[in-house]
């Protein structure tokens, strides 16, 4: 898969998924860094925010082919 494709897939798919999911995917990360999120900072970011940095994970840590 090229890098525009992966990149527009994953900006779709997390712009699908509510707060809850978010955090989710953040509290439960398994990557090549280390993420130490609160549920209070977590709770107090804006939707467009967590979002944001849900994007920057998962785009920083994909594999690299």
């Amino acid at each position: 898969m090229d890098s525009h494709s992966y990149f527009e897939r994953t900006v779709a798919l997390i712009a699908t998924l509510s707060r809850d999911e978010l955090k989710s995917r953040l509290k439960d990360f398994q990557g090549s860094i280390k993420l130490d999120f609160t549920d209070d900072y977590l709770d107090t970011v804006s939707l467009d925010r967590l979002r944001h940095i849900v994007l920057a994970v998962v785009l920083t840590c994909q594999p690299e082919d």
